[in-house]
């Protein structure tokens, strides 16, 4: 458990299933996921808006935990929220490419892809095999974002197909996003 510091689990389109592993992190460490009005047709001003609400809600820092669709709320949030202060820094895990001609239609409205800088740090992690974004376009938002990329190899969408079970590496790359904004020792699990 955090003592400084709460972590803010935000899923993607469809929200994240009981055996996702933010789903777990919510269950074993009190973790807490941004709730979104409508997890199938997501609109982005909409999500934003939740994000805003749920950094200001606690006067603690926030460290963002995101998924596939999250990873790109967290960077259009980033780019015109005016709380970005308030966040230490953001794991972003298997974000999709949603410029991509072959996305559902539901994600129409996050097009283009944010670009700016992230005003926090951030480590994107990444999958060889992630059938929603190639990994050189992932490490491309990486480095647009600011963010250090840690590649996982072959673990399709970094979901609960992907047998990460409770994703122990997850916390540990928390833990190194905080002590990399200079947070000092945390409670982290």
């Amino acid at each position: 458990m955090l003592t400084n510091h709460r972590v803010l689990l935000l899923p993607g389109w469809q929200d994240s299933g009981s055996a996702h592993w933010q789903s777990r992190w919510q269950a074993l460490h009190g973790f807490t996921r941004v709730e979104q009005a409508d997890w199938l047709w997501p609109r982005r001003g909409d999500w934003m808006a939740q994000l805003d609400d749920a950094v200001l809600v606690d006067e603690r820092p926030a460290l963002l935990a995101a998924h596939s669709l999250g990873c790109q709320l967290v960077a259009a949030w980033a780019c015109h929220s005016q709380h970005t202060a308030r966040v230490s820094g953001a794991l972003l895990v298997a974000p999709p490419d949603t410029a991509r001609s072959d996305m559902p239609p539901q994600l129409a409205n996050w097009r283009p892809v944010p670009r700016g800088r992230l005003p926090f740090p951030a480590t994107v992690v990444v999958s060889h095999d992630d059938p929603f974004c190639a990994q050189p376009r992932a490490s491309e938002m990486a480095a647009d974002w600011g963010a250090a990329v840690h590649d996982l190899g072959r673990a399709g969408h970094i979901n609960a197909d992907s047998g990460l079970g409770d994703w122990p590496g997850g916390l540990q790359l928390l833990r190194a996003l905080l002590a990399s904004a200079g947070a000092g020792p945390i409670g982290l699990p």
